[in-house]
């Protein structure tokens, strides 16, 4: 790509600031270092012509780890770690709706339900053994137990007849956050390039030097917030992709359903919106071909969502599928997000775990405030 004189000069030249990514953390990012260092010149680079990778393409859940997500956490992690979890996913809800307003995402809290299947009594039995456990060990948080039983007043099918619900889950709309996110930059004077995509990022002395597949620039600083694509960028860190589908119904009259709703250990998820149901999940049917930065379906998962939504969310009712979509996330072996300095120069803000937003504004101010 020639730039002209003006192009370089105007978004180019003396740039303080590069944040890759303008996603939840990207864009959470480039606000606080505005709110920190008002007259330096942002930069903000988006390989999309919305933002890539799941920012706008997830659930709108605003969520903590239903139950048998954080008791198979507490196989693999410290007790203190898990509730650190939690209080960061709590405290990034809560820095969200601040920032933004309840109004201007769709925030709605109606509680987050897990459902357990019929086949598998042994995980329910665990789970409704260790609630006790889990609400003293999160009471500190919420000032309240958050897990309570509740029953199947929606009628779904081929589970118990019981689900244990998190109290203060909420919900949000997606598309709504992010244009909400997007005007606030406009209005902090904040460009966003899309259709960019960063190829290389060198150090080059007290700067560094970013390559992209149109032209190259120097900046001060690097803020890297691509999540599951970081791999492309931070050869150091270990973020795996971790692609999830998606289904959305056509509209269904009545339809009763209020609130969030895991099962499978969260690997399914569901909820109402605007009387549709949004389904998503069956990343565990073939973990493997999901680790994968490509877009896409496969008949194997949409064949498995079909089946659930007919069987168990919507058991006996007609439903037409009006769209299918998919997000890329990050996740490692650790549920932790990777907020450090990768050179004297680059920064990341990765490995959101499917969590991106409950925890997207806290990393992406945290990333921020790296800078020195």
């Amino acid at each position: 790509m020639e730039l002209s004189y003006w192009e370089y000069k105007t978004w180019l030249s003396q740039v303080d600031f590069t944040v890759i990514g303008s996603g939840l953390v990207g864009l959470n990012c480039a606000l606080r270092l505005k709110e920190k260092y008002p007259q330096s010149k942002i930069l903000v680079l988006e390989r999309g012509s919305l933002p890539q990778g799941a920012s706008t393409k997830n659930a709108g859940f605003a969520c903590f780890g239903s139950i048998s997500e954080l008791v198979s956490d507490l196989n693999s992690h410290a007790e203190e770690e898990v509730v650190q979890l939690v209080q960061k996913r709590n405290s990034g809800i809560q820095l969200l709706c601040k920032l933004l307003g309840d109004k201007a995402i769709g925030f709605e809290q109606h509680g987050g339900h897990e459902l357990f299947l019929k086949k598998n009594p042994e995980l329910f039995e665990n789970c409704l053994n260790r609630m006790d456990d889990l609400n003293e060990l999160l009471r500190p948080i919420f000032g309240d137990a958050p897990f309570v039983k509740t029953k199947n007043v929606f009628g779904f099918g081929k589970i118990q007849e019981q689900y244990i619900t998190h109290q203060f889950e909420g919900q949000l709309d997606t598309g709504k956050m992010m244009q909400a996110l997007l005007q606030k930059c406009y209005d902090a004077h904040i460009p966003i390039l899309n259709g960019i995509e960063v190829k290389e990022i060198q150090e080059a002395g007290d700067k560094a030097h970013v390559a992209t597949d149109g032209f190259e620039f120097n900046s001060k600083k690097v803020f890297v917030a691509t999540n599951g694509f970081a791999s492309k960028l931070l050869k150091s860190e270990v973020v795996k992709p971790a692609r999830a589908q998606v289904l959305v119904t056509q509209p269904i009259k009545n339809l009763r359903i209020k609130g969030t709703f895991h099962f499978d250990e969260g690997y399914y998820y569901f909820r109402n919106i605007n009387n549709r149901i949004l389904f998503g999940g069956g990343r565990n049917l073939d973990i493997k071909s999901e680790e994968t930065m490509e877009f896409g379906e496969t008949e194997i998962i949409q064949n498995s969502l079909e089946k659930l939504l007919s069987e168990v969310i919507l058991p006996h009712q007609k439903i037409q599928i009006d769209r299918r979509w998919s997000g890329i996330m990050g996740v490692g072996s650790q549920k932790s997000p990777i907020v450090k300095p990768i050179s004297n120069s680059v920064y990341c803000g990765v490995r959101l775990g499917g969590m991106g937003v409950a925890l997207g504004s806290l990393v992406g101010q945290e990333l921020a405030d790296l800078a020195q």
